[in-house]
């Protein structure tokens, strides 16, 4: 910009500097042949005027001619009779070139005697602009010249320090540019310094640096874009993390009761085969059941984990009720159901209350109640909010368990290492933040416990049913 703002300034500053020399040139020149024309008029007039008694003579014609003509500012005036000096301008006019010996010396040697002319003139001290004046009377033998020379070197100092005015106020704008534009671009482009800077802080095992947001523009809009992006980056870096965490965590039990029930098997005998045959497919069912959460848990913090769509809650129930009748011997129910449309992953919820079913179906007794549901509750800031809900009779949760156990590989005190792969409820938790809601349990020991699904919506009731051992 500066570089652009600099070849400007010196393309306008060469074309005026050179306009204005020109210029100049024309006026001087224009004044020097006024000069003439005036000292022309004047002579003609002279002659008219001129007797036998009082003939007109060059040093009279001179004379006049000096006395009525005031020089412009950096002009001068003389007049030559017989090779010197005879007249010269008064003592206001400042440029004398009597005063200059180069300049008479060409005055009374090259001057030309036969006619006008406007010529240039440089000597040692300065460059003149000159018109010399010749004059030829019949009656008079004398050899009369009269010139009018501007200082042409004090005329181009006056125009150089103009100029140089020009560079002086064109380099203080040019400063004042700079550190104007300097601050603005700078601004300007301070997301992209953050940017850069935040590039090479971030690393594999650090990714939680984000850019800081700075204005409306389309700049900013890109640092909110890139943040998103290095948000799904982190949390894709996490899930692979844990994902390889848990995958070397988990699967190493499994490996190492296979591993050791192989190497202590006689394989001479047949029930000591058939034995380790079942423990090693029991450990690989396991191993294959916990590979299937873990994925699951990997994708769930893609976009495309969940699918809405405008699902009808009450349907939904009734699906729910015949798959969950499979799950084991229990008397199930539904306590409480709303017809209404939400828009809502119906594989997803499916699967998660599958899960929360297939728990209480883990921790009750054969031929106890689970009863399960779905009601709305309108908040007073965040509108309404859809509700689906377990509830058994079985042996309740520890209130120190009740927030591990939704962590990954989160067992309560009273679950069994072997049953499960302990990734059920993060997985249910999961599908619970997909649909931005959330996932809870109130439970007493001995009792039962009630699991809860809460997710934000505004469905579009269709018809209730009233409120049955809800």
């Amino acid at each position: 910009m500066l570089g652009l703002i600099t070849l400007a300034f010196a393309v306008t500053g060469t074309v005026v500097y050179l306009l204005q020399v020109s210029s100049m040139d024309a006026r001087i020149d224009d004044s020097l042949k006024r000069s003439v024309q005036e000292f022309q008029v004047l002579t003609d007039r002279s002659s008219q005027m001129a007797t036998t008694v009082e003939p007109l003579t060059a040093e009279a014609l001179l004379y006049a001619a000096m006395q009525q003509t005031l020089p412009a500012k950096n002009e001068g005036m003389l007049s030559l009779l017989n090779g010197s000096v005879r007249w010269t301008a008064p003592e206001i006019v400042k440029m004398r070139p009597e005063n200059d010996p180069g300049f008479i010396d060409w005055a009374v040697h090259q001057a030309p005697t036969d006619r006008v002319m406007l010529q240039t003139v440089p000597t040692s001290q300065s460059i003149y602009r000159v018109v010399s004046i010749p004059l030829s009377l019949e009656r008079d033998q004398s050899t009369p010249h009269l010139f009018f020379a501007y200082d042409y070197t004090a005329e181009k100092r006056a125009l150089n320090q103009g100029f140089m005015m020009y560079l002086l106020v064109g380099l203080v704008i040019l400063l004042g540019a700079g550190a104007v534009g300097w601050l603005l671009v700078g601004r300007l482009l301070r997301p992209v310094t953050l940017l850069r800077d935040t590039a090479r802080q971030i690393s594999e095992s650090d990714l939680s640096q984000r850019i800081e947001v700075v204005g409306r523009d389309d700049l900013a809009e890109l640092t909110i874009t890139v943040n998103a992006m290095l948000d799904r980056v982190q949390n894709a870096m996490m899930s692979k993390r844990q994902l390889l965490d848990d995958v070397g965590h988990e699967l190493r039990t499994p490996v190492t009761v296979i591993q050791g029930h192989l190497e202590l098997m006689d394989v001479n005998d047949p029930h000591d085969v058939g034995q380790a045959r079942e423990i090693a497919m029991a450990e690989l069912d396991r191993m294959s059941f916990l590979i299937n959460d873990l994925v699951t848990l990997a994708t769930s913090n893609s976009d495309g984990f969940v699918q809405l769509a405008p699902t009808n809650v009450g349907t939904l129930l009734d699906d729910l009720l015949d798959k969950a009748r499979t799950l084991g011997q229990r008397n199930w129910r539904i306590g409480n159901r709303v017809e209404a449309t939400a828009d809502l992953d119906a594989q997803r919820i499916t699967q998660a209350m599958l899960q929360l079913c297939s728990n209480a179906v883990k921790f009750s007794a054969v031929g106890s109640t689970i009863t399960f549901g779905t009601n709305i509750a309108t908040e007073q800031h965040n509108g309404s909010v859809l509700r689906f809900w377990v509830r058994d009779e079985g042996i309740g949760i520890d209130a120190s368990d009740q927030d591990r156990i939704f962590e990954r590989f989160g067992r309560g005190q009273n679950s069994k290492r072997t049953e499960g792969s302990g990734l059920g409820l993060n997985i249910v938790s999961a599908i619970a933040e997909a649909h931005r809601g959330t996932v809870g349990v109130s439970s007493d020991v001995g009792i039962g416990s009630t699991f809860v699904i809460e997710i934000p919506t505004t469905p579009q009731k269709e018809e209730d049913e009233p409120n049955t051992d809800h």
